[in-house]
């Protein structure tokens, strides 16, 4: 029985003190001299074949109601991902796990109370998680995010606290009790779910895939020219992820810079009646600023936002299987997605690295349409 805690920084505690963390650390050095896991679902494509999501993914394609953990550092793309999975009759929400990422782990955890409230959620349980990466320092982008790390909106104060079981806790007594697998979607450095799968491997029987937002191969990387910011956090645990051998859905950069949203698309937010609607209109429209202001334009990809639209709708997206790494020791590189999109090295596929769009403006449709639905 794993111990409860509120928060992380006591659970890391008792579990150095019982040599877990350093079982974690151990693995993530092990790993640097593996090869890539085999994949556990049986997967079969043609090599060097690029078809849609869909008929790619047999697993990805059940557009069914499906129960879901989200994992999460909000983040304003990350808000619109959590309300996003929160209108869909599609996907059951089982709860979210907060983890250090945006924000400090406080922040994260409180954002995402404010966030299930505003949705009409507030039986959602919320856990917080690790409260810094598996063996680096946290870094925290209030310059993306603002102070808040979802500026934008005049929230309200949460009106209840974090549960008291922790993050891992939480995902691992929920992975063993649910009668059918879950998917987890994680939209924040992955520093959860490896101490999860480390302390209790038994738990992959029960996950029927991981869908996390991060990586960039084509497209580079957004905080360095190699590294996309989740997984340059906390490298070690994404790589525990991909070494996994479970079902891994991918959406980095490539896929969400192919998914921007329409050019002021606040505006068309802010058509809509409702307290959830305005409250986007807002998010998206400090997005906005900040997008245009370092990229030059005037749309922004909501990358989490994306990530659960690729569930929802993966008929709208296009990928592969390929084999996936991430370099953890680069002097210029730490943090970078390796994707053998070629098949130059022999390894195995692990992962579905989906890296196009076939119609961003659907995707946006839809997500405006099930967003609308919450201030109903």
């Amino acid at each position: 029985m794993l111990s409860k805690s509120p928060f992380i920084a006591v659970f890391l505690h008792v579990y150095c003190i019982q040599n877990t963390v350093f079982q974690v650390v151990g693995e993530v050095r092990a790993l640097n001299a593996e090869s890539c896991a085999q994949h556990s679902d049986g997967h079969e494509i043609r090599r060097n074949q690029t078809v849609s999501a869909e008929t790619k993914d047999k697993e990805v394609t059940k557009v069914q109601s499906r129960p879901v953990i989200i994992d999460t550092d909000p983040g304003q793309d990350d808000a619109f991902a959590i309300l996003l999975a929160l209108a869909s009759p599609a996907l059951e929400v089982l709860g979210l796990t907060t983890v250090a990422g945006n924000m400090g782990l406080a922040q994260t955890t409180d954002n995402a109370r404010r966030i299930v409230e505003l949705a009409g959620h507030a039986d959602i349980p919320v856990c917080a998680g690790a409260d810094r990466p598996l063996m680096r320092q946290p870094r925290p982008v209030p310059e993306i995010h603002g102070d808040t790390g979802i500026d934008g909106w005049d929230w309200e104060e949460a009106r209840r606290g974090p549960e008291a079981e922790s993050a891992v806790d939480f995902l691992v007594r929920t992975l063993r009790a649910h009668p059918t697998p879950v998917t987890l979607i994680v939209l924040g450095p992955q520093t959860n779910i490896a101490l999860a799968l480390s302390v209790a491997p038994d738990i992959k029987r029960n996950i029927e895939r991981i869908v996390f937002m991060g990586g960039g191969f084509f497209e580079g990387g957004n905080m360095t020219p190699a590294a996309e910011y989740n997984i340059l956090v906390d490298p070690e645990a994404a790589r525990i992820v991909l070494k996994s051998g479970l079902p891994i859905t991918a959406v980095p950069l490539d896929c969400t810079h192919a998914t921007a949203s329409p050019v002021h698309w606040s505006h068309q937010l802010a058509a809509h009646d409702g307290e959830v609607m305005q409250a986007c209109a807002g998010m998206m429209e400090f997005f906005e600023i900040y997008g245009n202001k370092k990229y030059g334009t005037a749309s922004r990809p909501l990358h989490d936002a994306v990530a659960v639209a690729a569930l929802l709708w993966p008929e709208l997206f296009e990928g592969k299987l390929c084999p996936v790494d991430v370099e953890c020791a680069g002097e210029l590189t730490t943090g970078m997605t390796v994707v053998d999109w070629l098949r130059q090295t022999g390894r195995t596929d692990n992962c579905l690295w989906l890296n196009g769009c076939t119609d961003s403006a659907e995707v946006y449709r839809r997500m405006e349409a099930a967003l609308a639905t919450l201030a109903a």
